[in-house]
């Protein structure tokens, strides 16, 4: 199956590792550490240019991959059930 993220960008559903809320995970140093070292390496793809309100990150052949979507993560992990 497949996960449609926003605008133009759908996803596997067996690639995703876990879909987050942005605000409520970007309190921890940990996930800030991920998202700027993922971000320096050119694996965060913006889905949109509005405001970001989950990340999903995805491993595809031992490569991970971080997507920002102005969707919420519970709307994602409901289409995501469907």
């Amino acid at each position: 199956m497949y996960l449609h993220l926003g605008e133009k960008t759908v996803i596997k559903t067996s690639s995703i590792v876990g879909i987050f809320d942005l605000d409520n995970t970007t309190v921890s140093k940990n996930t800030r550490a991920f998202l700027t070292d993922a971000e320096k390496k050119g694996r965060v793809i913006n889905v949109s240019y509005e405001l970001p309100k989950s990340f999903i990150v995805c491993e595809e052949d031992g490569d991970t991959t971080v997507y920002i979507s102005q969707l919420s993560s519970q709307t994602l992990f409901r289409r995501n059930k469907i």
